[in-house]
C-alpha cells in the first residue's frame, strides 16, 4: 500500500438551525495512481466532502473534526491545518477538482488561452510568456483538443470540448490527485465515453489518483478499482469494484444496484452492458491472484 491521502473521522456540518450534519466521520484511504469512486443518492454530502477535502467550503458549511494528510514526498502535509497562503499554494499543484457542471464553469468573455495561461501565471510566474503558450497548447492536445481552440471563446466550443478544458486545467500543474465531481454530466453518453477513456487513459499515462463522485453506480463499477458507497453524510460500504458488485454487504448498496433496470432481461436485474468487460478483466485478476 502506498497512500496519497489519508482521511481520518472527517465531518462536515452547515451551522444553520437546526445544525445539518452533512458528512459525518469519513475514513478512507486513497492510493497512488488508484481511482477511487464515490457514489451515493443526490444529497448525500458527496459533493460537500469534495469540497470539504480541497478547502472549499463556504459558510455556513464549516469542518468539524477529522484530518485529511496529503502524503508529499517532502513529508505529510496536514490540509486543515494549511493558513490561506498555504492553501493557495499547495491547491491545484498537489490536488485539484473537476466541478460539477465544470462545462459551464469557463468565463464565457475571456479566451481559452488567457484562461489557461493565468493558471501558470499564478502559480509558476517564473514560466515565460512562449512557455506559458506551449504549456497550454501540449494540455489541450493531450485530452483531444486541437491546440489551435486555443484563441476560442467557451461559446464556440461543444460540451465536450469544455469539459476537456476543464480537465486539463486540473491537470496543468501535474497534481497528485484529482477530484471529479460528476466530470460527465449533462453529456450525451457517446461523449461519456470518450471523457472516460481520456480519464483512464490519463491516469495511467500520469499516474495520478482521481477521487470519482457521481449517483451512477454502474459507471463507477466499470472504472473504478475501489467504491466507497456513501449514504446520510456516511461511508457505509468501501471496497474493490469486483466484490461491491458481485457480493456487496450493506442493504443500500444491493438497493442501488437494484436500482439500475436492465435494458434487457427481466424486471429487476442488474445492470450489465458496458461493465462486461470491466467484470471479466477483474474476474481474470482475481484468478491470477488466487
Amino acid at each position: 500500500m502506498n497512500a496519497v491521502l489519508t482521511v481520518e473521522d472527517f465531518s462536515v456540518d452547515y451551522l444553520v438551525d437546526p445544525v445539518v450534519h452533512a458528512v459525518r466521520n469519513v475514513s478512507f484511504q486513497l492510493e497512488r495512481g488508484e481511482v477511487l469512486g464515490l457514489a451515493g443518492e443526490s444529497g448525500c454530502g458527496k459533493t460537500t466532502l469534495a469540497y470539504g477535502l480541497v478547502r472549499l467550503l463556504k459558510p455556513p458549511a464549516a469542518i468539524t473534526s477529522g484530518h485529511a494528510v496529503f502524503h508529499a514526498a517532502d513529508g505529510d502535509v496536514d490540509w486543515n491545518q494549511l493558513h490561506a497562503e498555504e492553501l493557495r499554494a499547495n491547491r491545484w499543484d498537489r490536488i485539484s477538482m473537476v466541478f460539477q457542471g465544470a462545462m459551464n464553469s469557463l468565463n464565457p468573455v475571456i479566451s481559452i488561452l488567457d484562461q489557461m495561461e493565468d493558471i501558470f501565471t499564478t502559480h509558476r510566474p517564473s514560466l515565460s510568456r512562449r512557455a506559458r503558450r506551449q504549456k497550454c497548447g501540449e494540455l489541450l492536445e493531450r485530452v483531444g483538443v486541437p491546440a489551435a481552440r486555443l484563441h476560442s471563446y467557451p461559446h464556440q466550443l461543444s460540451g465536450g470540448m469544455r469539459q476537456r478544458v476543464m480537465i486539463a486545467m486540473a491537470m496543468a500543474l501535474e497534481p497528485q490527485i484529482m477530484i471529479m465531481d460528476e466530470p460527465t454530466t449533462a453529456l450525451d453518453v457517446v461523449v461519456q465515453r470518450e471523457i472516460l477513456r481520456e480519464i483512464s487513459r490519463l491516469r495511467d499515462e500520469l499516474g495520478f489518483a482521481v477521487i470519482f463522485i457521481t449517483h451512477d453506480l454502474p459507471l463507477l463499477l466499470e472504472i473504478s478499482d475501489r467504491i466507497a458507497v456513501m449514504r446520510s453524510g456516511e461511508i457505509v460500504e468501501l471496497d474493490n469494484a469486483y466484490t461491491l458488485y458481485t457480493n456487496p454487504s450493506h442493504d443500500y448498496t444491493r438497493q442501488l444496484l437494484a436500482s439500475f433496470p436492465s435494458l434487457t432481461g427481466d424486471r429487476g436485474s442488474f445492470v450489465r452492458g458496458a461493465m462486461d468487460d470491466r467484470l471479466l478483466a477483474l474476474d481474470a485478476i482475481e484468478g491470477s491472484t488466487a
